[in-house]
């Protein structure tokens, strides 16, 4: 790990790496727990210190491992988490922000997202959002499954042009949103959150990234999360229960991919050439 982690910002000018800890699939199983809370730990000391978690995952076992990782060290981290658009009334953002502080045991959220767009209007989450962030449960919030109409409507909500970042499904072989998405976050320098950074693993599995990787002296995991780290003020979020995992995944920041291996990686994984449909797990 010689080179620094390249730093995504936001519009309020914090700067935070492009290179995060998942939680996804954390806090499932009470006997795992443990080397859960390891991994994270080793991501926050090598720098990885941005962590994404949601009341979701394991019905908030993962924000409970979360809260013990970083139990002790909560300045060290930016800390994101979501609610349930089933929960996202006002009332009911509100008491979900509430359930996952105290799971996580801190006083604050950095980043909180509406999960995906829901029953609930756009206007009574986007209040509360802004309830919370009044009172400090909450830094900034922002959201997540949202295409650009999706966007476009909610910067049209009282105080939606708020809106700090979005969370969406992006690797090498999803990129759709970089037809129209992506180019319109960057306009307000919005951070583009990439989830299941791996395909949920497929990536690692394909052919022609694995022979690639070989040429180059790196796994294909590394390859794929070099792509995003090369992206404009997108930060990835792969999740890893294993410390030597995640300093495989921190090794990524090392690799500067040339033009010619950029063209490559295209000719793969082709960019979208018209507006998609958004895609999501």
């Amino acid at each position: 790990m010689t080179q620094p982690i390249p730093q995504a910002r936001f519009a309020d000018g914090t700067e935070v790496p492009a290179l995060g800890l998942g939680t996804w699939h954390m806090g499932e199983s009470r006997k795992d727990s443990a080397a859960e809370v390891r991994a994270l730990q080793a991501g926050i000391e090598c720098g990885m210190t941005l962590i994404d978690t949601a009341e979701m995952y394991a019905d908030g076992g993962a924000e409970s491992v979360t809260g013990e990782a970083i139990r002790g060290r909560r300045d060290e981290v930016f800390l994101v988490s979501k609610v349930l658009p089933s929960n996202a009334s006002h009332k009911g953002t509100v008491a979900a922000c509430e359930a996952s502080l105290r799971r996580l045991g801190t006083d604050r959220i950095d980043l909180y997202l509406l999960h995906w767009p829901g029953r609930h209007p756009l206007r009574e989450t986007v209040a509360a959002f802004e309830e919370l962030r009044g009172a400090g449960k909450i830094v900034r919030w922002g959201v997540s499954n949202f295409d650009t109409l999706a966007m476009r409507q909610l910067s049209a909500v009282p105080g939606g042009g708020n809106c700090a970042a979005n969370q969406v499904l992006y690797n090498l072989s999803t990129r759709g949103i970089e037809f129209d998405l992506m180019p319109w976050m960057q306009e307000l320098t919005m951070p583009l959150m990439a989830y299941s950074p791996l395909d949920e693993g497929r990536l690692m599995r394909h052919p022609g990234l694995g022979k690639m990787a070989g040429q180059l002296g790196v796994t294909p995991a590394q390859l794929a999360l070099a792509f995003l780290l090369g992206r404009d003020n997108a930060i990835a979020i792969p999740k890893s229960s294993s410390p030597d995992r995640v300093a495989e995944n921190r090794a990524s920041a090392d690799i500067d991919l040339s033009g010619e291996q950029l063209a490559e990686l295209d000719r793969m994984f082709p960019p979208p050439r018209s507006r998609e449909p958004l895609q999501m797990i």
